[in-house]
């Protein structure tokens, strides 16, 4: 925004704490739980500091807060809500580690495999050596590793890249793609239709409630706290027939037929995805969230490739081989972990 002109706050630039702010004060645009139409007030006071004479924030007890649901002020869903919660604890862990506190770890990679970079004999990082060449940091700095190869940053991205490909491509892997998200969908279109089937029990008590102060009305036993309670029925009663009007009537496709289709083509736009301005970060982090670590093993004067994490545990789904073709990488992959969804790994 700093770069497009977008003034900030008070006519000033955009800086850090402004979109972070602060996770205990509940500061910053992150932060702010009006986004989701909930007014938080009485968060935090201020106090004059005698000898400087400036102002303090002082964070107040939660029991002092004063909370106003205001849902026409919402403009952003809970879903999203709670995924820049999950990533912002995610980053806040990431930072804290062991009680020492490391800024920097919250820094985005600077290369797409930045930090999950390993060397398969002294477990040290493999870091960048040169302009574009990887290499062991224990070997170059300390000489206490005897691992001295390197590999192209372009060549590690493109046979990592081409290797997810293939893997996530697998036969076994698309199945169990297309059966979780039909059980997801599923399970979401039953939790709508339990949804609807309770409103719809609501609708029918209320209106039964209306017919009977009707009644009453009509037999002569008007009151005026019979016109306060229909004025209320009356209400909650166009709530809910709003809510039913706005649900389908039609019960959605269970699953999409080309669901299977969908998934490949995006799998075979990793590539493109990566090199759009407008979904790199995204690709990025998704791809790097497939992986918890990238072993590089020195075997016979070149580096074999082990990538480790959940998508390794994936591949592994109730097979008993651990040996399979790569196809385009021309290697093998050896599944190391045993089935099911534990992170395991596999080899380029």
């Amino acid at each position: 925004m700093n770069n497009e002109g977008v003034s900030g706050p008070r006519i000033a630039g955009w800086g850090a704490s402004t979109i972070y702010g602060n996770w205990r004060r509940g500061t910053g645009i992150l932060k702010n739980e009006l986004y989701i139409g909930r007014l938080v007030w009485n968060r935090q006071r201020f106090v004059k500091d005698p000898k400087t004479g400036k102002r303090q924030a002082r964070p107040n007890p939660p029991e002092e807060w004063v909370i106003e649901d205001l849902p026409d002020l919402r403009i952003i869903s809970d879903n999203l809500w709670s995924q820049v919660k999950d990533r912002q604890t995610a980053t806040r862990s990431a930072v804290i580690s062991s009680g020492v506190n490391r800024p920097e770890r919250a820094h985005r990679a600077k290369h797409l495999f930045s930090g999950l970079l390993k060397c398969g004999d002294c477990d040290g990082g493999y870091t960048i050596v040169g302009k574009s060449h990887f290499g062991c940091a224990n070997s170059r700095n300390k000489g206490t590793c005897i691992n001295r190869l390197t590999i192209k940053r372009e060549d590690l991205e493109t046979r990592v890249l081409t290797g997810l490909k293939d893997q996530l491509l697998h036969p076994d892997l698309i199945s169990e793609f297309v059966s979780a998200y039909q059980k997801e969908f599923n399970s979401l279109t039953a939790e709508i239709s339990k949804s609807k089937a309770k409103t719809e029990q609501e609708l029918a008590k209320i209106t039964n409630q209306i017919s009977k102060i009707i009644d009453a009305i009509t037999e002569g036993m008007f009151h005026p706290s019979l016109k306060a309670k229909m004025d209320d029925l009356e209400a909650r009663k166009e709530e809910l027939e709003a809510e039913l009007s706005a649900s389908s009537q039609e019960r959605p496709v269970l699953l999409h037929p080309g669901l299977a289709g969908i998934y490949k083509e995006k799998v075979e736009d990793l590539s493109d995805a990566l090199n759009n301005p407008a979904t790199k970060t995204e690709a990025t982090s998704i791809i790097r969230g497939l992986l918890s670590e990238i072993r590089l093993l020195p075997n016979d004067g070149q580096l074999t490739i082990e990538l480790v994490g959940e998508l390794a545990g994936l591949l592994a789904l109730s097979t008993q081989q651990n040996v399979r073709s790569v196809g385009a990488t021309g290697g093998s992959v050896t599944l190391v972990a045993g089935a099911g969804f534990e992170p395991a790994t596999f080899r380029l």
